[in-house]
């Protein structure tokens, strides 16, 4: 097999290493929807998985013997919604929702708690899109980027009401229950049997990833960045090109 490091299109600005093809082997994948596996849209339900994405990802679980695990700050619903036919393991809501146990109760409705404020906002800054998630909140200020600051206070605001947790992306500010992390689906998951004594490999682009990176490294594992920033990753692919690119090559 070709060594991923000198996969044509692969290069990245970023003073991190690419990751080594031998990373994949005897690993235990751990993977971020948006911006990982695809191209962040201008709204969440405009991304688009396509074809060569469903099959890439049934070629790596067979791979690994079932040991992919897809982690997202998405609700599993709307994982599923756009995913179609995957069937595989999957952890949404930060951790919260897992494929593979029971559903915990959707906590209070912060929308409904933050009613005059988000209406507020949205008359302000029409261009924001808040997010109503089972297990949280968004509020995407993409195609209103002078909304950001009004965002983060509003974010801090419904904090302090509900003792949730404010955690900050890209162009994008959301509140989710405290304690609730991708790290943690991540050490879920390695605690299981068919898991056991492999290398936890997480991989993805946004401040919500990094919880998981750390817990892979503290596993013995190692995390992967999706793009350029300071970051607990050793390793990092330049965008979902590269991502996809690297995963053909090291799953062959």
């Amino acid at each position: 097999m070709r060594c991923c490091n000198e996969m044509r299109g692969s290069r990245t600005d970023t003073l991190l290493p690419q990751p080594p093809c031998a990373l994949f082997e005897g690993a235990s994948l751990f993977l971020d929807f948006d911006g990982t596996l695809v191209t962040i849209a201008p709204t969440p339900d405009a991304v688009i998985v396509d074809a060569a994405l469903l099959a890439l990802l049934a070629r790596l679980r067979a791979r690994l013997d079932g040991r992919l695990v897809l982690v997202s700050g998405r609700s599993l619903a709307d994982l599923r919604a756009l995913l179609g036919s995957w069937n595989g393991l999957t952890a949404g809501s930060h951790g919260l929702e897992l494929s593979d146990a029971p559903a915990e109760t959707p906590p209070r409705d912060v929308a409904a708690l933050l009613a005059d404020e988000l209406a507020v906002l949205k008359a302000q800054h029409p261009g924001v899109l808040v997010e109503e998630k089972s297990h949280g909140l968004a509020l995407h200020y993409r195609q209103a980027p002078a909304a950001e600051e009004l965002c983060h206070r509003l974010g801090e605001l419904a904090a302090a009401r509900t003792g949730w947790t404010v955690q900050p992306g890209k162009m994008v500010v959301e509140l989710r229950p405290a304690g609730a992390d991708k790290g943690m689906a991540l050490r879920y998951y390695m605690a299981r049997p068919d898991f056991a004594g492999t290398r936890p490999v997480m991989m993805g682009d946004d401040l919500t990833d990094e919880p998981a990176f750390e817990a892979a490294q503290a596993l013995g594992g190692a995390g992967i960045l999706v793009g350029e920033r300071e970051t607990a990753a050793r390793y990092a692919l330049a965008d979902v090109a590269a991502v996809r690119a690297w995963l053909t090559e090291a799953a062959a």
